[in-house]
Formats: C-alpha cells, structure tokens, sequence
C-alpha cells in the first residue's frame, strides 16, 4: 500500500468517526495516539546570558533567538525551529521550548480523547519523572467537543507543573546533572500557559496544525509587542542579572536562579523589565478555563497521579501524602509551600 492510499485510509476513518466533532483532520494517526510523547520534547532553555558550566569552563550558554529567526512549527520539534528566549514588552521573557511543547500536548491529548470517544475513557502510562506517572480520564455526553479541547489542554498544562514541581524537589532526566537550576524560572510558567492557549486556538484554526501554530505563534509574538533582534533580548537579561539570575553561579548550580515563579493557578502574570516597558503598557495576564461549558470543573473529569519515589516523598513537603501518591488536585496546596520555601530560601 502506497503513502497516498494509506493517507486516504486514514482521512476517510477520522471522517467518518469523529468528523461531526471535528472541522479538519486530526493530525495523529490512531498508531502514533498510542505512544505518548516525551514530557519534554525540546530542549528547555536556560534563562540567562553567558552562562558557565561547571568543570567545562570555556562554553558558554546562551539559549536567545529572535522573531526573525524562529521556523515554522513542526509537531514534536525540528532543528528549523530555532527556539529559545525572547523578550516581549507586555508577556516578559518567552521560552519557546516550553510553549510549543505545551501546545503539542494539548493537540496530543485531545487527538486521544476524539479517538476514544465511544469508550469515553482514555488511561495513559505517561513514565516516570518523580514517580510513575499516569493519566485516566473521561469524556461523557455532557461534554462537547470544546470542552474535550478544554480538557486536553487543562491536563496539559498540569503536567508541565508537574515538570516544574519534580524538578524543584530534585528530579532529573539526566543522572548527576540536577534541573533545580531551571526549575520555576520566571518565564516557565507564563510560556507553559501561553502554549496551551494557542494550541487550543491552532486547533480550532480551519488551517492544518502545523501551519495554525506557525501563523498563531508569530501573531501572538506581535501582540506581545516582541523585541526584534537577539541583542535586545540579550539585553534585557542583562538587564536582569544579579536580580533574577546570576553569572556568578556555574550550571546546574540552583543557585543561577536568584527567583523564581510559582503561582500557576488560575492565571500568569508575566514579569516586565522595567527599562524595556513603559508607565502605559501592564503585563499582559493569561488564564486557562478550568470549567467545562456546563459549570462543572474538568478536573472532575480527570486524575493525573503520580505514584512519588521514595527519594521525593521524603522531602518535608510532600512526605505527608499517603501511600505516595499526589494528583493534580494536591498542586495548588504543594505550590503554596513552596512558595513559603522560596521565600525562606532566597530572603537577603
């Protein structure tokens, strides 16, 4: 069977099955719904400029690009797409990384729900990143097809806090390297909801995926009032350093991060460098719905439980829940205390 027949195949069974939900074709084949991808797909970015490693003294880091440098939107990443931060004068600093990551999630996880209509359940094995991961959700008949895309992007946005809560209690892709140094940069949490946003706006689009999240992403770049080159990025972190990062410190050092962002729920509040922003521009605040179109929250529709290794359910913080298991309905509760930790942690 050639590429164009099996095309065909797959058009006419997305038609038929799920086409009165759906004004475009999903951009999953039902094969690839069943391997979800990687938490992080791209690789995050570190925020700050000329950054050292520890015992690799002559590299230096500098994840910058520019409005005119990023590529079109691929699902799961491309080289081509030439991510990293930028700065914008009304949504602060934007790690690309982390918004397409987010949006790709949110395109991944309703393409499931679409093909699991007729179950109206899903139960994904999502890994391990702190602990065993797993996702059950279910989709009813007093939820529309928006309020799936809703869903999808809510559990979404909920890993990508989970991501960033492991991660401060010590968790790591890479063995001996520790991520605490990225963990709830200032620009995280604003970049993973933002990508949610769009992603749901890009699935909506009449345009095929890829060619939405391309188009939304420079639209929305725009609107945010980018900067146009590396060097007023690079600037504006410079304008930052010993305040919200330090050069000090050697990667992956936690103490390179000077603050950090933790309140992730129910909006974000992006930081402003004051040089670059005016006494007429205020920070452009986002929120992500948490309320199907009926009233009902749509955490009501799903749990995402992550089963703690031993080593993070020893930490004073999160020893408290039994049997090691958290959801995101302890997220809220667990943010707080870390906040109280930071606080703590990082008062002169």
């Amino acid at each position: 069977m050639n590429f164009n027949t099996k095309f065909l195949l797959s058009l006419i069974f997305v038609i038929f099955s799920i086409g009165e939900l759906f004004s475009k074709p999903v951009i999953l084949t039902l094969k690839e719904t069943k391997f979800p991808p990687p938490r992080i797909i791209r690789t995050c970015c570190t925020f700050g400029a000329n950054l050292s490693i520890a015992a690799v003294p002559k590299v230096k880091i500098n994840d910058i690009t520019s409005i005119e440098k990023i590529g079109n939107h691929k699902y799961l990443g491309s080289s081509l797409e030439k991510n990293g931060l930028v700065y914008t004068r009304k949504g602060g600093f934007l790690d690309l990384g982390h918004l397409r990551d987010q949006a790709d999630w949110t395109a991944y996880l309703y393409t499931v729900l679409l093909y699991n209509k007729d179950k109206g359940k899903i139960n994904i094995q999502l890994g391990n990143e702190g602990g065993k991961k797993t996702l059950d959700a279910k989709w009813n008949s007093i939820l529309d097809s928006s309020d799936a895309l809703l869903l999808a992007a809510k559990i979404a946005y909920d890993l990508s806090v989970w991501h960033e809560i492991s991660t401060w209690f010590g968790s790591s892709y890479v063995p001996f390297f520790p991520e605490r140094y990225s963990s709830f940069s200032v620009e995280d949490i604003y970049s993973n909801m933002l990508g949610v946003l769009i992603g749901i706006e890009a699935l909506k689009s009449n345009l095929p995926y890829e060619d939405a999240m391309t188009k939304l992403l420079s639209e929305t770049l725009y609107k945010l009032d980018v900067v146009k080159t590396e060097k007023e990025t690079y600037d504006a972190l410079e304008a930052t350093r010993n305040i919200w990062w330090t050069r000090d410190a050697l990667l992956p050092s936690k103490k390179v991060l000077v603050r950090h962002e933790c309140k992730a729920y129910p909006c974000a509040t992006p930081w402003l460098v004051p040089r670059f922003a005016s006494d007429t521009v205020s920070p452009y605040k986002i929120a992500l719905n948490e309320f199907a179109s009926n009233g009902v929250s749509l955490n009501d529709f799903y749990t995402f439980k992550i089963i703690l290794t031993n080593k993070l359910h020893k930490n004073k913080i999160l020893r408290k829940y039994k049997k090691r298991i958290v959801t995101q309905n302890d997220f809220k509760n667990i943010l707080n205390e870390i906040e109280l930790e930071m606080a703590e942690e990082f008062k002169t």
